[in-house]
């Protein structure tokens, strides 16, 4: 009992994690890989999820043993990480918000009709009305709602896809054609390597993210007033992550079940497209369960769209205090002004991209995978070092398995800048 009520404290950070993952590469990129290639993917989607996972784990595994983010790790590193993170950061998150801004604001559209009731303004209405909602609760809630209101929507969304999938496999695919997907795909065409990049650029998400987990890590330790051991920390962290994996590849399933060999294609408006998704389990659950799936749809990117705004400002206002230490620029009243510029700088890449959804989300997913390398080294480099106790440093499987995967990240982003 007493251990469950330790993990209780601790559980938080993973969750967070899982369900900022959840969003956009699984909603979209897992569901489109399954449309396009049936299980012909799969193995990439198995590739990011194990080579990327120890650079996110050092997120949480730093901040347990230091008690502080990688952020300020960085600027350990030297004057140099710590600019050149500031340029990655400020230089992508307008892309990153408007991304997931797009996927949620069509979620929000599909689940209320608004495109019927506004017409072709309700794209920008619905994504304005989204964006302030978010700021208004991380202003006035913090953390705290953000951890609670994670926690159940994510819970909901995991039984609801386990369900789907499962009848999906029960009913059996909508074509004939799915038994010759399981050939591995491997498409070099100009078009079939950028899909390729975007879909392994945020599985499970894009590696600078692995900040947001430390600071999160460390959020939960001041709201819960527990501090977990590494042990504990790093045991929440990976149920976590297990759990976004294995989300990825059940919306793959379902993409492949339900789309591929039809002729059918996950359309480019954001209602459009959320709609699309919601019949991906209507079709097998029933019509009677269209409201809940929408409804946890929307919630599961709700959820992310306000932790992708929690995570930008609070590493923001870090980034300041690394490269400004002398103001303090994690006050309130700073991070509410950080919060308002992300939204109105997101807001208007949104406004350059109203009926190219997937044009977006591959940009920034792209983006995100081309500057995964540097991250993923000063992540290795950080718990390696002299930076954090012996004790707690990874073992050596965990060490050779980082240098596969930084191997991994180089050669794709050096394939990427050169197509």
């Amino acid at each position: 009992m007493e251990k469950l009520r330790r993990f209780a404290k601790t559980l938080g950070p993973g969750i967070l994690f899982a369900s900022t993952a959840i969003g956009v590469s699984h909603l979209v990129q897992s569901t489109r890989a399954g449309a396009l290639y049936g299980f012909g993917l799969i193995w990439a989607i198995l590739l990011a999820n194990i080579l990327k996972y120890p650079f996110f784990e050092f997120g949480s595994r730093y901040a347990s043993s230091t008690g502080e983010s990688l952020i300020e790790g960085y600027a350990k590193l030297g004057k140099t990480m710590i600019v050149l993170f500031a340029c990655i950061t400020f230089g992508t998150l307008f892309f990153v918000v408007a991304a997931i801004g797009a996927v949620t604001s069509g979620f929000l559209d599909n689940l209320f009709g608004l495109n019927a009731l506004l017409g072709a303004d309700s794209y920008l209405i619905t994504t304005a009305v989204l964006f302030v909602s978010c700021i208004l609760i991380l202003a006035i809630g913090q953390f705290k709602i953000l951890d609670g209101l994670i926690k159940i929507i994510g819970l909901v969304l995991l039984v609801t896809t386990i369900s789907a999938f499962t009848i999906s496999l029960i009913n059996g695919p909508s074509s004939a054609t799915v038994a010759n997907s399981l050939i591995p795909v491997w498409d070099n065409s100009p078009k079939g390597f950028l899909f390729l990049i975007a879909l392994m650029g945020w599985m499970p998400t894009a590696v600078d993210m692995s900040t947001w987990n430390s600071i999160w890590t460390l959020e939960r330790i001041k709201s819960s007033g527990y501090k977990p051991s590494l042990k504990e920390t790093l045991k929440e962290f990976r149920i976590g992550y297990f759990i976004s994996a294995i989300l990825a590849f059940l919306f793959l399933g379902l993409g492949t079940y339900l789309m591929y060999g039809t002729g059918k294609t996950m359309p480019d408006k954001s209602h459009l497209f959320a709609n699309e998704v919601v019949q991906l389990y209507t079709k097998n659950i029933g019509n009677w369960s269209y409201l809940i799936i929408a409804s946890a749809a929307f919630s599961i990117m709700f959820g992310t769209c306000i932790a992708v705004f929690d995570g930008y400002s609070r590493s923001s206002s870090r980034i300041l205090n690394s490269l400004f230490p002398k103001s303090n620029w994690e006050a309130k009243s700073t991070t509410i002004i950080l919060l308002v510029i992300i939204g109105i700088g997101s807001f208007s890449i949104s406004t350059l991209f109203q009926s190219k959804l997937k044009d977006l989300v591959d940009l920034a997913t792209s983006i995100s995978f081309a500057v995964a390398p540097i991250i993923a080294f000063a992540n290795y480099k950080l718990v390696t070092g002299k930076h954090i106790p012996e004790k707690d440093k990874p073992n050596r499987s965990m060490k050779i398995l980082s240098w596969v995967g930084l191997i991994y990240l180089i050669v794709f982003s050096v394939a990427y800048l050169l197509i």
